[in-house]
């Protein structure tokens, strides 16, 4: 059975190197036997948590598809970003009993390390199983070269490998379980 792996980019910042870094991840995951898209918080920015856009539907049927989600994010200010919480906000069962993975992005050299623990928390609440390998790019600014291409790409490949081999396992094991788990009705 395939496995449908949206990669959100967790920023609708001008000016964004977190996006070089979701393009990179999601050629990564190409590679691989599943289906993914690239889903970009900009598309779904609303100026609240109650407010409604109307492609929060959308996200919500993706999210419902999902077998498991991948947030590329940057840090700032110790923290992800509001528009990220706010889109996560806008959704809680459909993403449970799936797993988490997580890349950060920052100009330090602890590449977006707070926002993943901070993520790491959320997907708990969510009923979420974050994997434990994350991948942090920073400082990101001098990770690409003139034309937007990763400069050193055979290492950060082998940290992607990390984190996705662990969170395809789960993925996978989850796919199986979850339909049983959510019938039951002493989950309900």
């Amino acid at each position: 059975m395939s496995l449908y792996i949206p990669i959100v980019l967790g920023t609708a910042r001008q000016g964004r190197k977190s996006e070089l870094v979701a393009n990179y991840v999601l050629s990564f995951f190409k590679k691989l036997d599943v289906e993914i898209e690239l889903i970009d918080v900009r598309d779904f920015v609303q100026g609240s948590t109650y407010g409604h856009n109307q492609n929060i539907d959308l996200w919500k049927s993706k999210a419902t598809k999902a077998d498991g989600l991948i947030i590329v994010t940057p840090e700032y200010n110790h923290g992800y970003p509001g528009e990220l919480k706010i889109f996560l906000d806008n959704i809680y069962h459909e993403l449970s009993h799936k797993p988490l993975g997580l890349v950060g992005v920052s100009s330090g050299t602890i590449g977006g390390s707070r926002a993943i623990e901070q993520l790491k928390l959320l997907a708990i609440e969510f009923h979420m199983v974050p994997v434990r390998t994350s991948v942090y790019f920073g400082p990101v600014a001098s990770l690409f070269d003139e034309n937007n291409d990763l400069k050193d790409k055979t290492t950060w490949d082998k940290s992607m490998v990390g984190m996705t081999d662990e969170f395809l396992w789960y993925a996978r094991a989850l796919q199986r379980d979850r339909q049983e788990f959510v019938d039951d009705p002493v989950n309900k």
